[in-house]
């Protein structure tokens, strides 16, 4: 078995013309549809599509170090193309383990859709466990949706739409349902989206209007809580490695710019070189070592989906924890390069700015950081008695 080559899959030509916009994409808040072009044309979109419906049947492993590659390059376009990656990453994790359903998440991809992950509702911090979208069925089996979603990145090009929504009354209700709507005159997207970072990603807020997920794109119907369904397990896996993959990759960013800009300047005090200043080498070993406590974690959490290794009641506080491990390492990263690189690196020209507001958007995003410790304490202590 040949040695897997990311570079086969982003050569460095590739990500250096997306490195190069990825500042104007940022000044001028939109999306960055040249690197799409790009991706798609790379056949990107479709790594962890099987190769015999078209893609390049990496593992999420593999995807893991190749986001991890993008995100050194323009964090804003790893972190919108993640969106549709979790969606392929889950129809391979149902593939793997011989479970119908999302095949045509696979051949979308292989074809050029682009999918978006319509899951974020303000104020619900149940995320996959409840929704405040109506999922109201149709007699031929399909759902019409209503409700706002938000943060839904990709959302000026997504041409399906993976949400989840809360059906009241089935005979069987409350029970959440898991469709694809497809982007017609019922879907509405507001041009909200001015943030401090991340501004590629333009992930806007999308508001259903009876968007209907045809009765053969209705994937799942779970009742509302924890569920050990594989759509739930197989969304907050994929989620979160690689989240914590392109967060990894902005920690290497800021890490290589910090030991480019030590071995670049002088102090005119000492007339020695920044990467012989005590100082200085004791911030750059402090960001080495934290950076390179990273890279096993990923690895080793991403191996252990693509072989369905079984973890038991520990999975989500392995993957939460992963996942807010990430975030705050890569902000502890980027912290240190600012300081590092001096006065210069507050100026927006530079790209250790762009980095700095980038590398926040990582708290936000689930687990945050009060879910991922109420995870691993109920995995380790049990519920909260009472």
């Amino acid at each position: 078995m040949s040695a897997f080559d990311p570079a086969a899959y982003l050569p460095d030509d590739l990500l250096e013309r997306i490195r190069s916009r990825a500042a104007a994409v940022d000044a001028e808040n939109r999306f960055p549809d040249e690197d799409l072009a790009e991706l798609t044309d790379a056949g990107y979109l479709a790594i962890l599509v099987p190769r015999e419906r078209g893609g390049a049947g990496l593992g999420l492993a593999e995807a893991s170090v190749l986001q991890q590659r993008l995100a050194q390059a323009a964090p804003a376009t790893a972190l919108a193309i993640n969106m549709h990656l979790v969606w392929t990453g889950v129809a391979k994790a149902f593939s793997d383990r011989g479970i119908p359903g999302l095949e045509f998440v696979q051949t979308g991809a292989a074809a050029g859709e682009v999918f978006a992950f319509g899951i974020s509702e303000a104020g619900n911090d149940l995320v996959l466990f409840g929704s405040d979208t109506v999922a109201e069925p149709q007699a031929d089996g399909s759902y019409s949706f209503t409700g706002t979603k938000i943060f839904t990145s990709l959302a000026p090009v997504w041409t399906q739409l993976g949400l989840h929504g809360l059906d009241t009354t089935s005979p069987d209700a409350p029970q959440m349902v898991y469709a694809f709507v497809p982007r017609t005159g019922a879907v509405v997207t507001r041009d909200d989206w001015d943030t401090v970072g991340m501004r590629g990603t333009q992930s806007r807020t999308t508001e259903l209007h009876g968007a209907v997920a045809p009765a053969d794109r209705v994937v799942r119907r779970l009742a509302p809580g924890p569920n050990p369904d594989p759509i739930v397990f197989g969304i907050f896996s994929v989620f979160e490695i690689l989240l914590a993959s392109v967060y990894t990759g902005i920690a290497r960013r800021a890490l290589d710019l910090a030991v480019e800009t030590a071995k670049g300047r002088t102090s005119k005090k000492t007339g020695l070189a920044y990467s012989d200043d005590p100082d200085i080498r004791w911030r750059i070993a402090e960001m080495a070592l934290a950076y390179d406590a990273l890279l096993p974690q990923v690895a080793s959490l991403a191996v252990d989906v693509d072989a369905a290794a079984d973890h038991g009641a520990l999975w989500f506080a392995k993957l939460s924890g992963l996942k807010h491990r990430a975030v705050v390492a890569a902000k502890q990263i980027v912290d240190e390069a600012m300081l590092v690189a001096g006065g210069s690196s507050y100026f927006t020209r530079s790209e250790l700015s762009r980095l700095y507001r980038d590398v926040l958007a990582g708290m936000f995003h689930p687990s945050d950081p009060e879910s991922a410790h109420s995870t691993v304490a109920a995995a380790w202590l049990g519920p909260v008695s009472g």
